[in-house]
């Protein structure tokens, strides 16, 4: 027959089905030959009608037709049937319309899931894992309204699986409780799913346009699901006399001969080669009933085209495994993929930096388009963070989930602040938030005041609530700080109590964040939408009785809040894009990057379902798992068919080596091997090269005498001597290593706690053997130990604590008696002055001294005293001579540690590190130590070298200042 434009004549009834082959740009070449059709009359295309299957294909076709226009035009009406309110987008293609208000509304997605995790919550499980499954079960149910798959036929399922396990039949027994009430629990709410009211909506406009067809043209455009009412809706819009489906990327006879289409399925079972590129539009045009070879090719051109040739090979490429020994015959031509490359990378930040390389550089060509497309949105944060550092900020359509907003992660730090009952950490990041504090100058001002407290909140956790830190801010004399933010913080605690339920969890979230941020809190799109998030949660009655458990509260929360995205404004770069596979479907760029193609990235593994059993999945007529992969396979296809590809993947992530996608892989073999683009490798190895320098050589500084200390203390020689660079880092730059936030009580503390029982057992108890073990008891029950460190630790230390007395009573008994506990002294020594804190001296029945050193760990080594080190009981030998002590001087006879550590089979020993050669001979043998290092590097110039003797410098403080891993064990 002769035809008369793209609406070529037919018989009545025929469908009209377009095919945009993968090597062109879908949308371009739709506005294309659409502007050829009706480009004369500037107001035919405002009378026709475009469906398509989302809201991004929307916009994508819009910048279409700007681009191909070049001037003012009037578009269709383009609708995207997959669109939550399509209720408001089919009134806008129908009339009248009485068709929406005869179907009842949609149940809100939101109270939908809060009500199905209701309904699964089983008996002690958790609100969050309530929610998780809940977002499965609605992915089930929905899939089941999509293919108008009845509830009944569940039981008939489960009949033809008798081989499922005992859990799959618990799973499926809650299942089918939860379908048989669902659709009465709906009924009373006057609601149904979304699922369903989409295909009852569909079906009803499909039958309105059979009996009574729409005026204008209409076309179906880049929709390739097959569910019934999809189909449905096609088939009529293809059989219409001015109507015309129009499907992406069908691979034509040509490129994949009829055994290989037939092949696809389905069988008689009803399955097919799901995981097949081609597979879901097979599935389409059987639906539709049409037959492959009676599909047209369009007639429009458009932009961003490359080679049919490569196109061809493409689909070579994804054949089946059981078709893939053609390779082996396949002509040069047929399998050559001109204008595709590969880079593999060490790992994902060399890919990241890759890849930011290749689209800066599309920047320099004028009017040049470049698009990484990659599932993998963490690959895409590390690409845009790279963009920015030369000031490229792209165009992210996929946007952020609400969680990794700062309205979002504010909402989490105020949950997990009063949560956590005020504890250092969360309540430090809440306080150090973006938005809290004000802007400008007062959070300038506001910064200070945190970071005051954030030192004061170094070491142990204090006693938790508002009361606990009121208390450990006035011991560490951080008052003043405290008072500037103790305001804000109060509501937080008082809230704690009434977060029982889901709803007053929102109530109490809007109000903390609205008295901490104010107005910001809620600004900007994820401001907006973190607001709209928590008055749905509030306005919903089934969430004013969903209980959650405190260690509930920020999981569900970040659960919800990952479903809510966030995008941008419009405003990015004009030419460089960020596409996840969804919205590269229907266009291309003159460069795409295809990143991310490691297996289990791209394609994504196959998510689990916990409610259908794959048996029942296939039992019911639904899609397999593996169907989700076909479409990926297909989006793959398409992208293919860009001027020019780039194919990036890492060999490693953080964890372990990677295995490159299968359809990597395919490519791989079917051609022996593609183009590698060695020169970006290249590049992405010479930026990382140019960043870094030289590894530091081993530090030695050597500052002027003057500037060198003349005070030192006695646990310092050792340091001075194994580490000099440390001690210069310490006692010359005044360098401290900090405690880090709600640390744990480390050794350090234990001793420092010890110690203190033992001085006030020293100065109040003079010593009284009785009363140690309830001074011990005491400082064990402290609130601020940890639960599990008094269980661990308390029976040693006790039994230790024991062993003290006794042997305090035993030296009492001989004539030995304490005369001084935890006293500093100081001496001049060699020029120097000497310091240091003594924890015990005795006076013994010869009236000499003994000089006694507590440890909670183990005593020195006798093999480190030989070498010189560990002399410090010979140092306060020295200043008790001098009268470094006071009225206690004189000559000590006797040097111990008294250790609380386990030996011979109990804990609690004693060792005298002058047992070999005498206290004389030991006392002055740390004098010339002592001497030889202060000329050295105390009154001398000796340079202070990292890690002169590192068998004895055993802390890490200074380590990573002295570049220690750069120099350490090099030549």
């Amino acid at each position: 027959m002769a035809e008369t434009g793209l609406f070529k004549r037919r018989m009545p009834g025929e469908p009209l089905v377009y095919s945009i082959p993968a090597h062109r740009s879908f949308s371009d070449a739709l506005a294309a030959g659409l502007i050829a059709e009706f480009g004369r009359d500037p107001l035919a295309l405002a009378r026709g009608r475009v469906l398509l299957p989302n809201n991004r294909a929307v916009r994508t076709i819009t910048e279409a037709f700007v681009r191909a226009s070049g001037a003012g035009l009037v578009l269709p009406r383009l609708i995207a049937i997959g669109d939550p309110d399509i209720g408001e987008r089919i009134g806008g293609a129908l009339d009248p319309l009485d068709l929406v208000d005869e179907i009842p509304p949609a149940i809100d997605p939101l109270a939908r899931q809060i009500l199905l995790a209701r309904l699964v919550r089983g008996e002690g499980e958790s609100a969050a894992e309530a929610m998780r499954l809940a977002d499965a079960l609605a992915r089930t149910m929905d899939a089941l309204a999509v293919e108008e798959i009845p509830a009944s036929r569940l039981i008939d399922a489960v009949t033809d699986s008798p081989e499922l396990a005992a859990h799959w039949l618990h799973s499926i027994e809650r299942f089918r409780g939860i379908l048989d009430r669902w659709p009465d629990i709906l009924a009373e709410r006057g609601v149904i799913d979304l699922a369903d009211r989409r295909s009852r909506l569909l079906h009803s406009m499909a039958d309105r346009w059979a009996e009574r067809p729409p005026e204008g043209f209409t076309l179906a455009v880049g929709i390739t699901t097959s569910a019934p009412a999809i189909a449905a809706v096609l088939s009529r819009v293809a059989r219409m006399e001015t109507g015309a489906v129009v499907v992406p990327a069908l691979a034509d006879l040509r490129a994949m001969p009829e055994e290989e289409w037939d092949a696809l399925g389905p069988d008689d079972d009803g399955r097919g080669e799901e995981s097949h590129p081609q597979y879901h539009l097979k599935r389409l045009l059987d639906r539709i009933g049409i037959a492959r070879d009676e599909v047209n090719p369009w007639r429009g051109g458009g932009r961003a085209a490359s080679s049919a040739a490569r196109g061809r090979a493409v689909v070579n490429a994804m054949v089946s495994a059981d078709f893939s020994g053609k390779w082996m015959r396949l002509a040069p031509l047929e399998r050559r993929l001109t204008g595709i490359r590969v880079a593999e990378l060490p790992d994902p930040a060399s890919e990241a930096q890759a890849i930011a390389i290749a689209l800066r550089e599309t920047v320099e060509t004028p009017g040049a388009t470049a698009a990484l497309v990659t599932p993998d949105r963490d690959l895409a944060s590390r690409v845009s963070a790279h963009l920015l550092r030369w000031g490229i900020e792209a165009d992210d359509s996929a946007g952020l989930p609400l969680s990794k907003t700062p309205a979002g992660t504010l909402l989490l730090a105020i949950a997990a602040a009063a949560i956590e009952n005020l504890a250092p950490v969360p309540l430090l990041a809440l306080l150090k938030h973006p938005l809290v504090g004000g802007e400008g100058e007062d959070r300038l001002a506001w910064l200070d005041v945190v970071r005051a407290l954030d030192l004061a909140l170094r070491g142990p956790r204090p006693r938790a609530g508002i009361g606990g830190l009121d208390e450990h801010f006035e011991e560490r004399k951080a008052e003043s700080a405290w008072k500037k933010v103790r305001g804000l913080v109060l509501p937080i605690s008082d809230s704690i109590a009434g977060m029982t339920n889901l709803g007053a969890i929102a109530a109490a979230l809007r109000e903390l964040a609205g008295s901490l941020a104010g107005d910001r809190a809620w600004r900007g799109a994820d401001g907006r939408s973190a607001g709209e998030l928590l008055e749905a949660i509030e306005a919903s009655a089934d969430a004013r009785v969903m209980a959650a458990a405190p260690e509930d509260v920020v999981p569900l929360l970040r659960h919800l809040m990952d479903s809510v995205p966030v995008r941008r404004p419009y405003g990015g770069h004009p030419r460089i894009f960020i596409w996840g596979l969804l919205e590269a479907r229907l266009q291309k760029a003159d460069l795409m990057i295809l990143g991310g193609m490691n297996e289990g990235v791209w394609p994504s593994a196959p998510s689990p379902d916990p409610w259908a059993a794959p048996q029942i999945r296939r039992a019911l007529g639904l899609p397999g798992l593996e169907f989700r992969t076909g479409l990926a396979a297909h989006d793959f296809m398409s992208a293919l068919g860009a001027p020019r590809v780039l194919l990036t993947r890492a060999r490693r992530d953080g964890r372990s080596p990677t295995v490159a996608s299968r359809l990597w892989l395919r490519l791989q073999a079917m051609t022996g091997g593609m183009t590698r683009d060695q020169r970006l490798e290249r590049l992405a190895r010479q930026l990382d090269a140019s960043a870094t320098t030289e590894p530091a050589p081993r530090p030695a500084p050597s500052p002027p005498i003057e500037a060198r200390p003349k005070r030192i203390a006695v646990t310092d020689l050792d340091r001075l001597k194994a580490d000099p660079f440390a001690f210069y880092a310490k006692a010359i730059l005044k360098l401290r290593a900090e405690d880090p936030v709600d640390a744990e009580q480390h050794a350090a503390w234990k001793g420092t706690a010890v110690h203190e029982v033992l001085e006030r057992w020293f100065k109040e108890d003079d010593c009284d053997p009785a009363k140690l073990a309830v001074r011990a008891q005491a400082m064990i029950e402290d609130d601020s130990i940890h639960p599990m460190l008094r269980a661990l630790w308390a029976p040693r230390l006790l039994e230790a604590i024991d062993w003290i007395a006794e042997e305090m009573g035993r030296d009492r008994a001989e004539g030995r008696r304490p005369v001084l506990a935890e006293t500093r002294g100081e001496a001049e020594v060699s020029g120097v002055k000497l310091y240091g804190v003594v924890d015990r001296i005795d006076r013994l029945p010869d009236g000499k001294l003994a000089i006694v050193d507590y440890k909670t760990g183990q005593a020195p080594r006798p093999k480190a005293v030989a070498e010189g080190f560990a002399l410090q009981l010979g140092l306060l030998s020295l200043i008790a001579r001098a009268g470094g002590f006071g009225e206690i001087k004189g000559e000590a006879a006797c040097h111990e540690y008294w250790s609380l550590a386990k030996k011979n089979g109990r804990f609690g020993y004693r060792q005298s590190p002058d047992k070999d050669e005498g206290a004389d001979a030991f006392v002055e043998r740390a004098y010339a130590q002592f001497a030889e290092a202060a000329a050295k590097w105390l009154l001398g110039t000796e340079p202070f070298v990292a890690k002169l003797n590192p068998a004895y410098a055993p802390y890490e403080d200074y380590d990573q200042l002295m570049r220690l891993e750069e120099w350490y064990g090099r030549d």
